[in-house]
């Protein structure tokens, strides 16, 4: 047991073992409002500071390389005339689903097709879900996924909130049902774009490292981890290591 929270005389409670006075007692209190105000202001600055990073930066993006979207919008469009975009259910912060949005890399039919080539996951835990020669996947969507340009519609779930440009990938609904009390902790926080475990192997790490890499960020998440998992990120994607 901590005897320092037990003895009346240590900080903070021995301010008030000896304030005696009415005067004494008024600075006390407005020290302790102070205090409790100053607390709350670092934990919302940072979050305010994070918002606003993603806000600036997806806009930006989105400006930036919106004639690479039209191409690539266009190439997926010609591969076998089915829709641009794929939406799919994800999980956020504290079980909020949302839809997340990706160029479609798959067939039409893969969302059938996914629960005949369970048996073949790569993924021996089998929460997340890998297969290197995926038959669903096209041949657009193989070159998408391979520098993980499937994935630039996201920057629209950041612009709305849903997501942050940094901060675990958000897992599907069935992926949720199999985590255990201590991988809940990756819902802990606002899913992202990228990660630790994106730059530091993406699929090829297994469902435990990630949910490690991911306590990992949140425990030290900051604006400087922040950019430089950013930083780190543009190198993986140009690698293209661990895609599928």
């Amino acid at each position: 047991m901590n005897t320092h929270l037990l003895n009346p005389y240590s900080e903070p409670f021995g301010h008030f073992a000896v304030a005696r006075t009415t005067l004494e007692r008024q600075r006390l209190n407005w020290e302790v409002l102070w205090r409790r105000w100053l607390l709350r202001w670092r934990v919302k600055s940072g979050a305010i500071m994070k918002r606003a990073f993603d806000i600036v930066g997806s806009i930006a993006f989105l400006i930036v390389f919106s004639p690479f979207y039209l191409v690539l919008a266009l190439l997926v469009k010609l591969e076998d005339r089915g829709p641009v975009f794929f939406g799919q259910t994800r999980v956020g912060r504290f079980g909020k689903e949302l839809q997340m949005y990706k160029f479609r890399s798959m067939r039409l039919d893969a969302e059938a097709e996914f629960e005949k080539l369970l048996a073949q996951n790569e993924h021996a835990e089998g929460v997340t879900f890998k297969m290197q020669n995926d038959p669903r996947i096209t041949r657009v969507g193989k070159w998408l996924r391979r520098f993980s340009l499937d994935e630039l519609p996201q920057f629209v779930n950041v612009l709305k909130g849903e997501m942050s440009l940094v901060g675990p990938r958000p897992p599907t609904p069935r992926e949720v049902l199999l985590y255990s009390p201590a991988d809940r902790r990756r819902l802990a926080v606002k899913p992202g774009l990228t990660c630790f475990w994106q730059v530091g192997g993406r699929s090829n790490i297994d469902f435990s490292g990630q949910v490690k890499l991911d306590v990992q960020y949140i425990e030290t998440a900051g604006f400087w981890v922040d950019l430089k998992i950013l930083f780190l990120t543009v190198g993986a994607v140009v690698a293209g290591k661990g895609a599928c």
